[in-house]
């Protein structure tokens, strides 16, 4: 699937395929001492409040083959660097219906991100990836993305 083939939209406030991919962000190893149910009552959450309130500098956006069907989506989120104050944007989910796998939704859902960024003069694009989410960390690789801060944590309890 070539991203000219794709129809990447806004999403309405009850496009609830989205939080249908919610599971898909949890779909490998975690870090122990994060709780699998945990997350995705947190990401469901979130886009949630997104779909529904549309806040300021958040923006979710669905893609969809030629034939309609939903299959994949996007949530940027316009941030200020902490370093420079200047605007990035930030990729705050990013998903693809299981039986879209490896046909370019993901490569044209960050090209998507990227001309957005460029159209409302974003320095960067950002993003965030477990450990243990090979797949999409491959994908963020392969298309140009690398280290910028690394984020560590321990549990205490």
């Amino acid at each position: 699937m070539t991203a000219s083939a794709l129809l990447i939209r806004l999403a309405e406030d009850d496009d609830d395929f989205i939080l249908s991919l919610v599971p898909r962000f949890v779909d490998f190893t975690l870090p122990p001492w994060r709780r699998r149910h945990e997350c995705v009552e947190g990401i469901r959450n979130d886009l949630l409040r997104h779909l529904e309130d549309q806040p300021a500098n958040s923006y979710l956006f669905v893609a969809e083959d030629a034939n309609g069907e939903r299959v994949g989506f996007i949530h940027l989120q316009r941030t200020a660097d902490f370093f420079t104050g200047r605007s990035n944007c930030h990729v705050s989910d990013l998903a693809v219906a299981p039986r879209h796998e490896s046909n370019g939704v993901g490569r044209a859902l960050l090209a998507h991100a990227e001309e957005w960024a460029r159209e409302h003069h974003c320095q960067l694009v950002t993003l965030a990836v477990f450990p243990g989410n090979e797949r999409a960390r491959a994908l963020y690789e392969a298309t140009g993305y690398a280290p910028d801060l690394l984020r560590l944590a321990k549990s205490v309890r």
